[in-house]
């Protein structure tokens, strides 16, 4: 009983449960109150993170613990960008990630660096300084280029590959911060041993994970478990983060190579559904984490030196960037967006300073002044964006006859007037097969893993996934479907399906197959548009086969056929197949006004 009165005096006994309760009540007040006035969530977070934070409030007074449990929004948010690409695009991007990249973070880092210790900084300090903060926010760069829909963009690939190499430049200034805390050893060894980690751990995940992450996907999935689904994915993304870490690489890094591997699987677009909530607010945990370092009454005592330091940093980063862009063949408007996005401090750059002031490479007044400098620089980053495009577009103007030269890159299977396929089964098959012949595109989900594996390798356009889910379906192109056929053989499953989809798309057809007449009646209440009772059709198939062997001549059996099947689907829509399929892939808007 004392130990139970010790426990509920000191309040809860589980780790970090008060701040979690704060930042989830931030999380639901901050969040719709910018989506309605069409503001980045970033900034609210980094606000509530500041008020809520040691400088502000004091509701939060662990910052460390809560910057630690943070870091896996940014880990589960790589995951995701590793979802969207693939080994070779990114084979493809190899000339921006290691020459832009690389060129990007060395100019960089010597002139900052030079600045630093023009300003009394000691050689090593100004090392430190200079290569940290020529590094950029990779998690706020991606999370606008998402949520402005502007990641395949040209601006967005050029960012992100800068971006992956400053993840990977992380190796050596960390190698060099222990070097010059005095730990004694030799800066070139270290550095190379370091290296030679890396690779080491580069070349086991991508090749261990190319043997049997999709063996071990495919056996789990067999279980149609979602529970044991969502945990190896899990154990996917830590493990490899893990991995990384070990190897003395970011955690970041690690699940981007998970999420690549992935990528050439099946099973992406269910994976990537399952860990949306995941990245959403362990993300916005990160953003609340880096406003609890902005201290308000050092910035208000020293406000002109800090935005001078903060404009002069976006400046300096930017204006050395768009000339090497240009160098590297980016044309001048998505220079100038990706300079200013760029532009910004990372949030490494608060690790690398904090553990310089550790090992005594920087003051403390100077390390504290750096980090809200890099700290401010990060919250001025959703504003890049606006000013970027506001900047691009001039330049635009001023080059007569340019072309506009961020539109969006295509994505992959991106198709429109396309019909979706619920079911791969023996009807899924034969419709598709009949959608083939008359040169109708189609993609398809089903949950049998070993099949899906099996028709992928035979090169057919099919994934493992729920129908039942909408989001899952949106990820297959459902906004530019010109239709879905259900083949699903769970009757319950259909229902929620037909329900779901005629929720969020009340305007695409819906063509189902049925267990009986009940089920038929039950469907059309529902909204869907064509249904086929398999019992019904299959009998009907079958006694017309018998009365044609008997001597029944088959113009009265057909006849005979049609007669009943206009009996029995009284009340229910049913298209004059196979018609209405072809003429929606003609044109969405025509098939649109025929449901």
């Amino acid at each position: 009983m004392e130990v139970i009165d010790a426990q509920i005096g000191h309040g809860p006994s589980v780790p970090y449960l008060r701040e979690v309760l704060v930042f989830l009540l931030a999380t639901v007040l901050v969040v719709p109150l910018l989506q309605r006035l069409r503001a980045s969530p970033v900034l609210g977070y980094l606000f509530v993170g500041a008020l809520i934070g040691p400088f502000g409030l004091r509701i939060i007074s662990d910052v460390d613990g809560v910057a630690a449990l943070a870091q896996l929004g940014v880990v589960f948010l790589l995951f995701i960008i590793g979802l969207e690409l693939s080994l070779e695009r990114l084979r493809a991007m190899g000339r921006l990630i290691f020459g832009l990249g690389g060129a990007q973070v060395g100019l960089s880092a010597i002139v900052i660096g030079f600045i630093a210790w023009g300003w009394g900084n000691s050689p090593e300090a100004a090392i430190i300084l200079g290569m940290c903060l020529a590094l950029s926010s990779t998690a706020i760069v991606t999370q606008l280029l998402v949520e402005k829909g502007e990641f395949s963009s040209r601006t967005g690939r050029t960012a992100f590959a800068v971006l992956l190499f400053q993840d990977l430049a992380v190796v050596p200034l960390l190698v060099l911060v222990n070097s010059f805390a005095g730990d004694g050893g030799s800066v070139l060894a270290a550095l190379g041993l370091s290296l030679v980690k890396a690779a080491v751990a580069f070349a086991l995940i991508l090749g261990l994970g190319r043997l049997t992450l999709r063996p071990i996907f495919r056996l789990v999935a067999r279980g149609r478990s979602p529970e044991m689904l969502m945990a190896l994915t899990l154990l996917a993304i830590l493990a490899t983060a893990i991995g990384t870490e070990m190897a003395g690489l970011s955690m970041a890094l690690g699940a981007f190579l998970a999420g690549l591997l992935l990528a050439e699987t099946e099973f992406r677009h269910q994976v990537e559904i399952d860990i949306q909530p995941f990245k959403g607010l362990l993300l916005g945990l990160f953003f609340i984490s880096v406003g609890m370092g902005i201290d308000a009454l050092l910035v208000i005592d020293r406000i002109f030196w800090i935005a001078a330091s903060v404009l002069g940093l976006i400046a300096i980063k930017a204006v050395l960037f768009v000339p090497v862009a240009r160098l590297f063949g980016v044309p001048w408007p998505t220079a100038i967006r990706s300079a200013l996005l760029l532009g910004t401090a990372g949030e490494f750059a608060l690790v690398v300073v904090g553990a310089a002031m550790t090992g005594g490479v920087l003051s403390p007044d100077v390390g504290q002044f750096m980090m809200i400098v890099a700290a401010l620089s990060m919250a001025t980053t959703p504003f890049m964006m606006p000013l970027g495009q506001a900047c691009a577009k001039w330049v635009q103007r001023r080059s007569t006859g340019a072309r506009a030269p961020d539109a969006l890159a295509p994505k992959q299977n991106d198709m429109t007037a396309h019909v979706v396929i619920a079911g791969f089964g023996r009807v899924g098959q034969t419709v598709a097969q009949l959608l083939t012949d008359q040169k109708v595109p189609y993609v398809a989900l089903d949950l049998d893993a070993a099949a899906t594996y099996r028709r992928r390798r035979a090169g057919l356009p099919v994934y493992f996934g729920d129908a039942s889910r909408p989001d899952v379906l949106e990820r297959l192109g459902m906004d530019h479907a010109a239709a879905i056929v259900l083949t699903l053989d769970n009757p319950q499953m259909t229902k929620h399906a037909v329900s779901a989809i005629r929720e969020r798309w009340p305007d695409i057809l819906i063509y189902v197959r049925a267990r009986d007449n009940s089920h038929s009646g039950e469907l059309e209440e529902l909204g869907a548009t064509g249904i086929v009772p398999e019992t019904l059709e299959s009998s009907l198939a079958l006694a017309g086969q018998v009365l044609h062997g008997l001597g029944t001549p088959m113009e009265a059996v057909n006849t005979l056929i049609d007669r009943i099947r206009d009996e029995q689907y009284v009340g229910i829509q049913q298209p004059a197949l196979p018609d209405p399929p072809l003429a929606t892939t003609q044109s969405k808007s025509s098939g649109q006004e025929k449901s």
